[in-house]
């Protein structure tokens, strides 16, 4: 009897869990090969067209940025011309700037997500940052280095937005 208590109390804890975890859908609309960066998460070449769909657990903060012009060998050792994070395909640190970032914490203060993108440390590829679930439809959109959506500078405090917990996400680079 403890044990069968033990599991359904795992069982419940997972399940509060998985649904406090958030998808995002990487979507690639350039004409040209975007290598999409995300900490946490990894990193992947996407090609026109293409989409990575990432799960990040609730309680993650992070970023995802795109980088361009890459080359990577088979082990996943190269360079970017903008974004590298240390020659990596996939990134266990930030990208140099120029990068257009992707900025998230989930399930944050009051069991809210909350996002924004950023050029504070510059501007690199077009994206969009959008939530795509729980009723959430603020939609963040950078096409240039100075765009009205993102953060420009570090004092510029106005710019987060917030969703339920358990959001899903898109992010398309050259909306």
């Amino acid at each position: 009897m403890a044990l069968m208590k033990t599991s359904l109390f795992s069982l419940i804890a997972l399940c509060f869990t998985l649904a406090q975890a958030a998808r995002f859908d990487i979507t690639n609309r350039c004409s040209y090969p975007v290598w999409p960066a995300s900490l946490p998460g990894g990193g992947r070449r996407l090609n026109s067209g293409e989409t990575w769909p990432l799960n990040l657990n609730a309680g993650s903060s992070g970023r995802i940025w795109g980088r361009t012009g890459c080359n990577f060998d088979g082990s996943g050792r190269g360079s970017c011309q903008t974004g590298d994070c240390g020659g990596a395909l996939s990134c266990s640190l930030s990208g140099r700037p120029p990068t257009t970032l992707a900025e998230f914490t989930l399930n944050g203060g009051n069991n809210q997500d909350y996002y924004d993108i950023s050029v504070i440390d510059g501007f690199n590829v077009p994206m969009e940052f959008s939530p795509t679930s729980n009723g959430c439809t603020r939609s963040l959109r950078c096409n240039a280095d100075k765009c009205p959506d993102a953060y420009l500078y570090p004092s510029d405090d106005t710019k987060t937005h917030s969703c339920p917990g358990g959001t899903n996400y898109r992010v398309v680079f050259c909306p």
